[in-house]
């Protein structure tokens, strides 16, 4: 081989100097500094967390679309079927008018007197009601509104003396509940039921002690010396007290007098039954509380002689009920993605 040849091929027959590649077998990569290094991972990093936003996106946009859809479709509905249709081609025949006292009796309750008052005098105007059952599940609640329904039912009795009122108590008929049940013709229970509680109570707190404790002063200014009555960051006036009682006993007495009234001659002489004390349905039948143990369905067949049921109770508008479970859904939506965001960043 000559000088020329051995200059031009210079790895020919001999090991290749540090540094240089082989010409033969496989290739690798060439090693990277740790500085591109490190950028390479955050690039990947970034890249895998650009996805996973926009898998989430997309996941949130079907599920927006879908709860989009639903809301429209039940417009649609109630447009298409308008609420309270059912009731009024049931309505068309004889019929046992129903109306429901459910849950806590208050101003802005679904057992509010308006909402009560309102579907007694539906379930009293309708021509094909022979009865009307008032349907009681309720711990009571404000004595205002009790007394308002209980008025009502006394003032519908009168003017529409053929259709009597039965008043038939579930799990429980207690305290302003009874109250309003004592207007009816006669009142129905389960053995098991929970009745009575005629009684007024009215409570709250004190946090004098406590407030002394971490040094918290009671800056209060009034014009008019009761106007802070029975303020409970205030220490216990014993006249306070004592005519806030009498307050109680009056309300008491007007309850007594109402219970009398619709009840009459039925109800036991026994001391105990005005006390606040709650019976069972067979106690309370014992001492004239009720006049028998029954459900809706068994006063209707056995009792009015008309076991078609129709409910007059006035319910929540279903769009609002569709707005609630939307906004429930959507807060709950929102919880979890705000979770799951968290997590990715941890």
């Amino acid at each position: 081989m000559s000088d020329w040849e051995s200059d031009k091929n210079p790895g020919w027959g001999s090991e290749p100097e540090s540094g240089e590649r082989k010409l033969s077998g496989s290739r690798k990569s060439p090693a990277l500094p740790p500085e591109s290094a490190r950028d390479w991972k955050l690039i990947e990093k970034l890249v895998m967390s650009l996805q996973s936003e926009q898998r989430r996106s997309r996941r949130w946009g079907i599920f927006f679309k879908l709860l989009t859809f639903g809301y429209l479709f039940a417009l649609l509905l109630m447009i298409q079927f308008p609420f309270g249709g059912a009731l009024e081609s049931a309505a068309k025949g004889e019929h046992t008018a129903l109306v429901e006292v459910d849950g806590t009796i208050a101003a802005d309750e679904l057992a509010s007197a308006d909402n009560i008052v309102g579907a007694l005098r539906s379930a009293f105007e309708a021509e094909n009601s022979v009865a009307v059952i008032l349907r009681i599940n309720s711990p009571g609640g404000s004595p205002v509104q009790s007394g308002y329904i209980y008025d009502e039912i006394v003032r519908l009795r009168d003017e529409y003396p053929d259709k009597k009122v039965y008043a038939v108590i579930s799990d429980i008929g207690a305290s302003g509940a009874y109250y309003i049940a004592a207007a009816a013709d006669e009142i129905y229970a389960d053995k098991a039921s929970l009745v009575g509680s005629i009684g007024v109570v009215a409570g709250g707190f004190g946090f004098t002690e406590v407030m002394e404790k971490i040094g918290v002063d009671r800056r209060l200014y009034t014009a008019g010396e009761n106007k802070a009555f029975l303020d409970p960051f205030s220490p216990e006036e014993e006249e306070e007290v004592r005519f806030w009682v009498k307050v109680l006993e009056t309300t008491h007495g007007q309850f007594i007098e109402s219970v009398r009234k619709g009840r009459g001659d039925r109800l036991a002489d026994d001391e105990r039954l005005f006390s606040g004390l709650i019976w069972s349905g067979e106690q309370a039948l014992e001492l004239g509380l009720i006049d028998g143990l029954g459900s809706s369905s068994h006063v209707a067949r056995q009792v009015v002689g008309q076991e078609d049921i129709v409910d007059y109770s006035r319910r929540r508008s279903p769009l609002q009920d569709i707005v609630d479970q939307l906004g429930v859904s959507v807060g709950s939506g929102i919880a979890r993605y705000v979770t799951e965001s968290r997590l990715e960043l941890r």
